[in-house]
């Protein structure tokens, strides 16, 4: 069997930087990455041999850990029958009932392919709905890879961004206006100068593309309250946060009603997914009804439709979300007594190497990247897979055990702590 090197070698010839999503390289941890051969419950298996307990989780879909009995079944007994049909099937109602039933300010849903899908279809549709253009986002914060989210902060705040990426136009970047994460006075400003033509603000409610950064006291409340004022709509991407930490979003935790909300990851239980929902008068501007266009040939896929009812099914049924908590501030009371800062939100946590807290993603890039680089691979040497990047976060899920989280806890005590 080809080891990890071996395959590395091989990919690149044919895979641009010799993976599907960048982050995989660990460009940012060095090294050469691992080949995945399985997983099962709360650890994978490298074509090395090697396994280890994971805490990365495929980056969030796997709450209940990998390859459970009950999504795979659905996934089998479904793709028996047929694998896409580019046609209605009733599992898409299913699935639709059952995500409005659990997050109640839902009406209506669309379901697209990905995260990325879902938030660039709430944009065009936040767009379509307002008549305007402007789109206001936060440096840091990641809402998928099409032209108009690929942008972060420049100089000049109120003047628009910069792209963070080759291949967007400046054009693109006219059109997004961006703050710092948890800064409301810097929002006040955009509205003031530009507030006629912004059509919504998208936010992670949760911050979760620079370490886990929470959102500060009266933050979201305010880009409530000021999206109203405007006539603006406010977007919540809760790609990551949607039944991750409850068997609902967190907008419905915290009491909070965006017009627009994105989904992904957990609701297609480890399959390709996302969903856009919100309100039936704005989700009716859609096509057919509407005259805002999106479609795909993939989307409401009856495979990723099952893994996804299964899924959302048995975390309404067992609850596990206590457990998962339990055991995530265990993680985090045990590295705070070994000297390591750990920023900690249900299951979803992150190690910050950096001597200050972190809000917005000035303070993130304060960390010491190289120092969690040291850790990343001391922990793979101890039997354990995490993000590789200090940016990414790290996930509990209901597959870990006690026994586990603490092997995990006391495999840090031996790694010098850099602040």
């Amino acid at each position: 069997m080809n080891s990890s090197a071996d395959l590395y070698q091989q990919a690149c010839a044919v895979i641009p930087g010799g993976v599907n999503s960048p982050v995989r390289a660990w460009h940012s941890v060095g090294g050469i990455p691992l080949h995945i051969e399985s997983g099962s419950g709360s650890r994978i298996t490298t074509v090395d041999g090697t396994e280890l307990i994971d805490f990365c989780g495929s980056w969030g879909p796997l709450i209940l850990g990998h390859a459970h009995p009950r999504v795979v079944a659905a996934v089998a007994k479904v793709a028996e029958k047929g694998l896409t049909f580019g046609a209605t099937t009733p599992a898409e109602i299913k699935i639709a009932r059952l995500l409005t039933d659990m997050i109640p300010y839902l009406d209506m849903v669309r379901l697209v392919n990905s995260g990325t899908e879902a938030a660039m279809t709430a944009i065009r549709l936040a767009r379509g709905f307002t008549g305007r253009s402007k789109i206001v986002k936060f440096d840091g914060c990641y809402h998928g890879h099409s032209d108009s989210m690929l942008v972060s902060a420049g100089s000049g705040l109120l003047t628009g961004g910069i792209a963070s990426s080759a291949g967007v136009s400046d054009a693109t970047t006219r059109e997004v206006l961006v703050a710092p994460y948890n800064d409301i006075e810097a929002v006040n400003e955009l509205f003031a100068k530009h507030g006629h033509d912004i059509a919504a603000i998208i936010v992670e409610p949760v911050a979760g593309n620079m370490g886990l950064v929470k959102p500060e006291k009266g933050f979201l409340e305010c880009l409530r309250e000021i999206t109203n004022s405007h006539q603006s709509l406010l977007v919540f991407d809760e790609v990551i946060t949607g039944f991750r930490l409850a068997p609902t979003s967190y907008g419905a935790i915290c009491g909070i009603t965006p017009d627009l909300t994105c989904l992904g990851k957990i609701i297609g239980g480890g399959m390709p997914i996302g969903a856009v929902g919100g309100t039936k008068a704005i989700m009716e501007q859609l096509a057919p009804l509407g005259s805002v266009y999106q479609a795909g040939t993939l989307s409401g896929n009856p495979v990723a439709v099952a893994a996804g009812i299964e899924t959302l099914e048995i975390l309404r049924e067992t609850k596990p979300y206590d457990e998962i908590q339990k055991k995530a501030q265990a993680i985090g009371a045990g590295l705070s007594s070994n000297g390591l800062h750990c920023c900690k939100l249900g299951g979803i946590f992150t190690f910050f190497f950096s001597k200050n807290p972190v809000s917005n993603l000035t303070d993130a890039k304060l960390c010491d990247t190289k120092k969690y680089a040291e850790f990343f691979h001391f922990m793979i040497s101890k039997g354990f897979y995490l993000p590789p990047s200090q940016f990414e976060v790290a996930f509990v899920s209901a597959a870990h055990s006690d026994h586990e989280i603490s092997l995990f806890v006391n495999a840090t005590k031996d790694f010098q702590t850099p602040v």
